[in-house]
């Protein structure tokens, strides 16, 4: 098995630190430290933990001074160690969306219905147990919400398309946006002479590309320096990318469309065909050659170009019900 990546210290007193999911370089936590004060954004699963307490003890922070830990959304891979890493932290505050404050109160419908799509065995072996957090101590970000560490604010915004229950998180001091699912996913193992390759991410069961398309304007109007991404690391902002969540989430939605009167298993080869192709046209005009772009996607965006494809189907079906009910 491969091991994590070291945690990687950035500017402006941020760490990045590899979540252990999966694979190196594929989830990330971040910690933010001002003078005395500490946050979390994103806590990866159980097994993310023990890396989250070693960047503490490295970087010579008291697990009492961690004063938040701030949750994307509440889909485990960054919300699944909120309870184990809160149990660690007595001071903490778990800031979490309004919507999904009430999982991490009791996280028995999730962990329920994550067992049913992986099995009980699978799941266990990726995001471990997950632990109830009091709901004295947790905190629900509804939008606009600025949280204080010491003198550092840190805005939340409602930021859906994704998922109903996404926050984003602000941070003035280093301009950048701690953005979890909502402005892409990237792979450092896709960059090529400086340039990134950045995509939209169409995981079940809630994607709206409408809020996403809002959303994209919404955190790019803030005008960043950086996006600190939960997959992955820190990636410097120019508005291309923008552009490029844009024209990718037009063609999702166009190849999607041409889909929706497909069916089963032909419909779901379609669906993966697609992104397959889209990744590979994308990862070209960056400058790859065609044998290596398909090696790319083969090597490091095959279990995103199946989520996403679940994720499309969920949408296609929500839209074929909805269709059915106004006929």
């Amino acid at each position: 098995m491969q091991r994590a990546q070291p945690a990687m210290e950035l500017p402006f007193g941020i760490t990045c630190i590899d979540a252990d999911f999966h694979r190196p370089g594929l989830a990330s936590t971040y910690l933010i430290q001002e003078g005395s004060h500490a946050a979390f954004v994103e806590t990866g699963t159980r097994y993310s933990v023990p890396a989250m307490l070693d960047t503490l003890k490295r970087n010579r922070v008291l697990a009492t001074e961690v004063e938040y830990v701030i949750v994307t959304h509440v889909h485990l891979d960054h919300a699944g160690g909120a309870g184990a890493i809160m149990q660690e932290l007595p001071n903490a505050k778990l800031v979490v969306h309004p919507r999904g404050a009430r999982h991490m109160i009791d996280p028995t419908k999730l962990v329920e219905g994550s067992k049913v799509v992986y099995g009980e065995a699978a799941f266990l072996r990726t995001y471990g147990e997950i632990d109830p957090i009091p709901a004295s101590r947790v905190v629900e970000a509804v939008d606009g919400l600025t949280i204080l560490l010491g003198d550092r604010a840190l805005k939340c915004f409602d930021t859906q398309g994704h998922a109903k229950h996404h926050i984003c998180i602000w941070d003035e001091k280093s301009r950048g946006i701690f953005t979890g699912d909502s402005f892409g996913i990237s792979y450092r193992e896709l960059d090529l002479n400086g340039q990134i390759y950045l995509f939209p991410s169409t995981t079940p069961v809630q994607f709206d590309p409408e809020q996403a398309h809002k959303t994209v304007d919404r955190l790019a109007d803030l005008k960043p320096d950086r996006l600190f991404l939960t997959h992955f690391g820190m990636v410097s902002f120019h508005d291309r990318l923008r552009e490029g969540m844009h024209r990718q989430l037009d063609a999702i939605v166009a190849f999607a469309s041409n889909c929706s009167e497909t069916e089963g298993e032909a419909r779901t080869r379609a669906l993966r065909a697609s992104w397959h192709n889209m990744f590979l046209d994308e990862l070209i005009a960056m400058g790859h050659d065609q044998a290596e772009a398909d090696k790319l996607v083969r090597t490091w965006m095959s279990m995103d170009q199946e989520i996403n494809t679940q994720g499309l189907e969920v949408w296609l079906d929500k839209l074929k019900e909805k269709s059915n009910l106004l006929s």
